[in-house]
């Protein structure tokens, strides 16, 4: 082979710890960098939100000419995504935007941070136990997270954090960062609990439970409908318990049935009576009647007393959510028996129905920004974290709005359902890949000392000049619409 015919030298990545050497037409391990004829090229385009906008804009796609006109919406701002990282964290962050709102000089950090300390919080809407807290969840049979608090009308799940990521068997790490970016990109999940259920999540979509799509979250405990449909079902039927795995209510003892002057009616349940009317542990937690393993409600009444009932009493049994209801009447052995449900009750079951707001799954990213992503924003990173703190700074996630928890560092959460599609990478050191912007006007960047010289406007972001801190190519700029629900970055 002569030295003409010699395949072209493999250039080395350094975007990441794993420092990939990628030959010419292949990309590296995380499919974000790729080699072009010698050149180290982000593969995925640098996303720039348009405000306004009713679709995407394609001329900011390098791939067509652009005209140089004044792109014809009322805001732009410069994503993370596609920007790349600042790793090995030496060098600023990889664009630094100036722009003007109502006036004042802005200036926008925007980065592709790498986080092994991240994670998500997963809220699934939904009355059905799926596992004990602590129980831990598992994707294709690895740990990557575990069962946490239930809600009200929701169960919670953590998945990920650096543990999982880092301190298993590399396999875990693997399936924990493939499950991580998979949610956090809001695509579909098989996940299993360990003694509960087998569930597909995905953000802003029902929970798939046991092979059940999920319908509807309940409209309160057992006490709390009992005490919301009280005079609704005033002279309609002699008793009312409404089954919850958590709070069961009993009408006739209830505070709410005794104000409007509901009579006794001998009624006695089994389970833990916390005040009046409402019982604890009426049964085990599963997924029938009101999140109860029951599929036979009567399991929870233990008998009538004859000072009180008599035959012919009428009771309606009911879920929190309205799916399961059975209406009775005692017999002459005050025993009830299974009727069908008179027209007259039927409006409060549908009334409980319309009140359970769709199920859905909702996923929340959580990361810690460290050391190193700061350091692309100021050269002491201690001064962005106060920044932060002290809401000079604004802190987003591909424009969604974050929440940072208190204390110290820059904790943040982001819904996922408010990025872009595909917002999320990886490296397989293993890490998530997180898009990350921090906003703040451009005096109070010179006070923080940012990287002043590597200000480059918003206009030459849009058009493409490239800032002397990229040591990479990039693929090409895209237009997306900017979300409706999210706060402007620059705004109050």
């Amino acid at each position: 082979m002569t030295q003409d015919q010699a395949k072209p030298a493999k250039i080395r990545c350094d975007a990441c710890p794993v420092m990939c050497y990628v030959a010419d037409g292949r990309t590296g391990a995380c499919d974000r960098y790729a080699n072009e004829g010698g050149q180290l090229v982000r593969v995925d385009s640098l996303t720039i939100l348009e405000r306004g906008a009713t679709a995407a804009v394609p001329f900011l796609n390098t791939k067509e000419e652009w005209d140089g006109s004044v792109v014809p919406t009322t805001d732009q701002f410069v994503t993370a995504i596609g920007a790349g990282t600042t790793y090995p964290d030496y060098k600023p962050a990889p664009f630094i935007v100036a722009s003007t709102h109502n006036d004042i000089d802005m200036v926008t950090v925007v980065t592709e941070g790498i986080f092994s300390y991240c994670g998500a919080k997963v809220k699934i809407d939904t009355d059905r136990h799926i596992g004990s807290e602590r129980s831990l969840v598992r994707a294709k049979g690895e740990a990557i997270g575990h069962v946490t608090t239930g809600e009200y009308g929701s169960q919670m799940l953590s998945i990920g954090g650096v543990h999982h990521l880092t301190g298993g068997s590399k396999k875990e790490g693997r399936l924990t960062c493939e499950s991580l970016m998979a949610l956090c990109n809001s695509e579909a999940v098989e996940l299993t609990v360990d003694g509960g259920s087998d569930l597909v999540v995905q953000a802003n979509q029902a929970p798939v439970i046991n092979g059940v799509v999920e319908e509807r979250m309940r409209v309160g405990c057992g006490s709390a409908t009992v005490g919301m449909f009280a005079s609704q079902w005033k002279g309609l039927v002699d008793e009312v318990v409404v089954v919850d795995d958590h709070i069961t209510g009993v009408m006739s003892e209830h505070q709410a049935g005794k104000v409007i002057g509901w009579a006794k009616t001998g009624i006695k349940i089994n389970g833990k009576k916390s005040t009046p009317g409402r019982y604890f542990q009426v049964a085990e937690p599963g997924t029938g009647w009101g999140g109860t393993d029951l599929s036979d409600p009567l399991t929870i009444i233990k008998n009538f007393d004859e000072k009180f009932a008599q035959p012919g009493q009428s009771m309606l049994m009911v879920s929190t959510t309205g799916e399961h209801f059975n209406y009775y009447e005692l017999d002459n052995k005050l025993v009830p028996q299974q009727l069908d449900i008179p027209q007259r009750l039927q409006q409060s079951i549908s009334r409980i129905e319309e009140n359970c707001e769709p199920a859905l799954c909702s996923v929340m990213f959580m990361g810690g920004a460290g050391g190193s992503l700061r350091a692309g924003v100021t050269e002491n990173p201690v001064k962005l974290t106060r920044s932060v703190q002290q809401a000079i700074t604004r802190v987003t996630c591909a424009g969604a709005p974050t929440f940072r928890w208190p204390g110290g560092g820059i904790t943040v959460m982001a819904d996922v359902a408010r990025m872009p599609s595909n917002s999320f990478g990886y490296v397989p050191t293993p890490a998530l890949v997180a898009p990350i912007e921090f906003t703040l006007s451009k005096a109070d960047y010179q006070a923080l000392g940012g990287h002043m010289d590597y200000i480059i406007s918003l206009e030459d972001a849009v058009k493409g000049v490239v800032g002397s801190q990229n040591d990479h190519l990039l693929k090409g700029r895209v237009g997306a619409k900017w979300h409706d629900d999210n706060p402007w970055p620059m705004g109050d």
